[in-house]
């Protein structure tokens, strides 16, 4: 896929999504000059086509929770398989294929302590097939998919337009900002609804928890302001130019550690950094045009900053699974 297959439209259409995500049909229309059914109609072909969605996300770090990053050494057979049986989890969000097709690379996002030892410690350290499992608990988030390129499309006074209009609980409602979130039974139905569909309407999320529509409008901005619940707008990047991506498994300086995860969250190749445990300290995820490209990245964006010591690229043979869905085919 080349990056024109997005025309100015479906750019503008993605921009005012990544401001608002959960922004009704009829407010996107009003600020992009068309009617309902026309960005109604596009937001399903871009879907079918290029995989466009809305996700809702927890931060797991502010709910009392511990994401990993794992990675796995299956043997040949049995890559796919394992990479496969991963992404029919719920709590994977992402599943990918790396280094010559005999190592899996997966963000598990477990619920508690019972359920990340169950994987762990049970189930594929049981399995023959896989050779080895290493866990790191990522420690902070850098950044997560940046696209800097679908943040222009939209003028200064219709992006205002549509955070001015944004849900919001009012001051004092809900939780403070940044404090740990406890979440309620409704709250973990209110957002598994949300991670399967971000754009879900109120009256289903209502027929879904139990509740009043009112509550649930609410209840998401309530834990939206808390930063708890943020929303995620998916993309299949390859047709923004993209052709190969890879890990990079970053060893920095520990004083040197947040200077670094910052400068590369900056750089446009970029789709997610964080901070981790283990043998390196920083994992990013790049997408690049070609070789050449990530070849250049590689000696001067990364290759420049002061404080890193050693890098590992493990380019992406297949991606299994994609923003909490598996990927057809």
């Amino acid at each position: 896929m080349q990056n024109d297959q997005l025309d100015t439209f479906d750019r503008r259409l993605v921009h005012a999504l990544l401001i608002a995500p959960r922004a009704p049909f009829r407010q996107l229309a009003a600020v992009l000059s068309v009617s309902d059914q026309t960005v109604r109609r596009r937001y399903a072909s871009l879907g079918s086509a290029l995989g466009l969605r809305v996700l809702g996300r927890l931060d797991s770090s502010l709910v009392g929770r511990v994401d990993w990053i794992l990675r796995l050494r299956c043997t040949p057979d049995a890559a796919i398989p394992v990479g496969s049986a991963l992404a029919r989890r719920p709590d994977t969000s992402w599943v990918r294929l790396a280094s010559g097709g005999t190592e899996i690379h997966c963000l598990f996002q477990p619920r508690g302590p019972e359920e990340r030892d169950t994987l762990l410690l049970d189930r594929l350290t049981g399995s023959r097939r896989v050779l080895g499992v290493s866990a790191h608990a990522l420690l902070h988030t850098f950044s997560s998919v940046a696209w800097p390129e679908l943040t222009r499309a939209l003028t200064a006074h219709e992006i205002a337009s549509l955070r001015d209009d944004a849900e919001d609980p009012g001051p004092g409602s809900g939780e403070s900002p940044g404090a740990l979130v406890r979440l309620s039974r409704q709250d973990e139905i209110l957002t598994g609804l949300l991670a399967k569909d971000g754009r879900a309407t109120a009256a289903a999320l209502a027929a879904g928890t139990g509740w009043h529509e009112s509550t649930v409008r609410r209840r998401i901005a309530q834990l939206h302001r808390a930063g708890a619940l943020y929303f995620d707008v998916d993309l299949d990047e390859r047709v923004l130019g993209g052709v190969i991506s890879a890990e990079l498994w970053i060893s920095a300086e520990p004083s040197a550690l947040t200077a670094v995860g910052t400068a590369i969250a900056a750089h446009p190749e970029v789709a997610f950094v964080g901070a981790t445990t283990g043998p390196t300290n920083l994992l990013a995820s790049v997408v690049c045009a070609n070789t050449a490209q990530l070849y250049r990245y590689l000696t001067t964006q990364i290759g420049e900053l002061a404080g890193v010591r050693h890098v590992e690229t493990a380019p992406t043979i297949r991606t299994i699974k994609r923003a909490g869905s598996a990927v057809p085919g």
